[in-house]
C-alpha cells in the first residue's frame, strides 16, 4: 500500500483474461495519467488459488494473494476482467463474481469489462442495476433478469457498479479513475482525448489554462 494509505485497487487474476482490457486501468492507476503521474496508489492481484496463471497474450502472472485474503474493507475496487473461462467454464469463475457481490454488499465499487459481465448476470448483480457488457443476447443467456437494465453504450456506471464492453478498455480505465476520484473530471477528459487520439495536445490545453 502507498505511503499516503489510500486502499489499492485489486485486480482478479485468471487463465486467458485479457490482457487489452485492463492494461490503460491498471497502468494509470499506479502511475497517475498525464505527465505529471499524479495521484498513483497500488495495483494488487487477486488469484482464486496461489498458482500462476496465464494471461491471453501468453503473460505469467502470480498472485499476489488468493481469494480468501481478499477483503473489501482493505480495498478501494474489484476489477474484473474478460475470459473465455466466463461463458466456457461459468463454474471455475463464479468465485470472483460471488466476491464482486460481497464488495457491492460492503458500498466497495466493483468494475467488470467484457465477458465478466457475464459472470455478474449468472451471480444475479446485473437484475437491478444499469449496465452494459456484452451483447444482450448473450448476457439473456445467463438466465438473469436486467434485461431491462442494459445500456447499448460503451461504459455504465450505476452506484458502486461499472461495467463496460469489451471493446472499450479506455472509457473503463477513464470511469475507473474517475470513480476512484484521485483526479479531477477535467483531467481525466484531457486524459482521454489524447489517450484516445482524438486532442493530441489536450494535456497542453489543460496546462495552459490552469
Amino acid at each position: 500500500m502507498n505511503a499516503d494509505l489510500r486502499a489499492p485497487l485489486h485486480l482478479a487474476v485468471h487463465d486467458q483474461m485479457a490482457d487489452w482490457q485492463f492494461g490503460h486501468a491498471t497502468a494509470h492507476v499506479r502511475t497517475g495519467p498525464g505527465p505529471h503521474e499524479f495521484g498513483h496508489r497500488d495495483v494488487v492481484t487477486v488469484g482464486l488459488t496461489g498458482s500462476a496463471v496465464t494471461t491471453a497474450g501468453g503473460l505469467t502472472v502470480l498472485p499476489d494473494i488468493s481469494l480468501p485474503r481478499l477483503k473489501p474493507s482493505q480495498s478501494a475496487m474489484l476489477l474484473l476482467v474478460g475470459s473465455p473461462q466466463w461463458e466456457d467454464s461459468p463454474d471455475s469463475l463464479a468465485p470472483l463474481a460471488s466476491a464482486a457481490g460481497i464488495f457491492l454488499d460492503a458500498g466497495v465499487p466493483v468494475a467488470a469489462i467484457g465477458s465478466a459481465t457475464v459472470g455478474l448476470a449468472r451471480e444475479g448483480l446485473l437484475d437491478y442495476r444499469d449496465h452494459t457488457g456484452l451483447d444482450p443476447a448473450e448476457l439473456l443467456a445467463t438466465g438473469y433478469a436486467g434485461g431491462h437494465r442494459y445500456r447499448a453504450d460503451p461504459v455504465v456506471s450505476d452506484g458502486d457498479l461499472l461495467t463496460a464492453g469489451p471493446s472499450a478498455p479506455l472509457a473503463f480505465a477513464r470511469e475507473i479513475l474517475l470513480t476512484l476520484g484521485d483526479h479531477s473530471t477535467r483531467e481525466l477528459d484531457s486524459w482521454y482525448l489524447e489517450q484516445g487520439g482524438y486532442q493530441e495536445d489536450a494535456w497542453a490545453f489543460l496546462t495552459d489554462e490552469g
